[in-house]
């Protein structure tokens, strides 16, 4: 397997956990989103992934793009150390949970949304920060809330092993981390933030880790 990625992309950290939690070995092929203009935007990765979004994974023959949808091959072609539970309930609330950080959070905070805030609209680094730091916030909180007090809830956000929901959670907090949100209002994320950093798969797929890491 071969899979392109940036150290600091979110979408590209979930993947990373999910092959280290499996124990999958695969070929890292890092892309950088700021040299060079963006190196995702070039020719030969858009002849890769012509939505020209990280990450892309190689396998098989094939080329997957959109993390989730990763995710679920991974588990399906890989189920040895499933990421998502027994049960369908179970398993819908899972991927809600992953759905509420792909989709309610990163879509509208990641990096080219941010620099089109800035570059295009001409938006202040100032008022950026406080767009970027009023969605996370949104996002978080009504993870928190999903979380907080539900009997599911475990060590992990659901029953005591990880799942894809922790997979994109983990980087969530990182990257709120790097942007100085104040996390001290969602307790039940930080406690499940701290016991994924405990796993071996998750500390080996943590950004400062990568051989493309600034």
């Amino acid at each position: 397997m071969k899979l392109y990625t940036y150290f600091r992309s979110s979408a590209a950290y979930r993947v990373r956990i999910a092959l280290n939690l499996k124990g999958l070995a695969y070929e890292s092929v890092p892309v950088h989103l700021l040299r060079n203009g963006g190196e995702h935007l070039q020719s030969d990765y858009r002849a890769i992934n012509p939505s020209a979004l990280i990450p892309s994974l190689q396998d098989e023959g094939a080329t997957l793009t959109q993390s989730l949808a990763i995710l679920e091959y991974l588990d399906e072609a890989h189920p040895l150390v499933p990421l998502l539970p027994a049960g369908a309930l179970a398993r819908a609330r899972v991927r809600a949970l992953a759905l509420m950080v792909a989709c309610d959070i990163h879509p509208i905070t990641n990096l080219r949304v941010l620099k089109y805030l800035s570059g295009t609209l001409g938006v202040s680094e100032d008022a950026k920060m406080r767009w970027y730091r009023h969605w996370v916030c949104e996002g978080l909180a009504a993870i928190e809330a999903n979380l907080a007090g539900a009997p599911e809830t475990g060590r992990f956000c659901h029953g005591d092993t990880a799942t894809i929901a922790d997979c994109c959670l983990v980087p969530q907090v990182f990257n709120a981390q790097r942007f100085d949100v104040d996390l001290a209002p969602y307790p039940t994320i930080g406690r499940i933030n701290a016991a994924c950093a405990e796993i071996d798969a998750f500390a080996q797929a943590h950004p400062s880790q990568q051989t493309d890491a600034e």
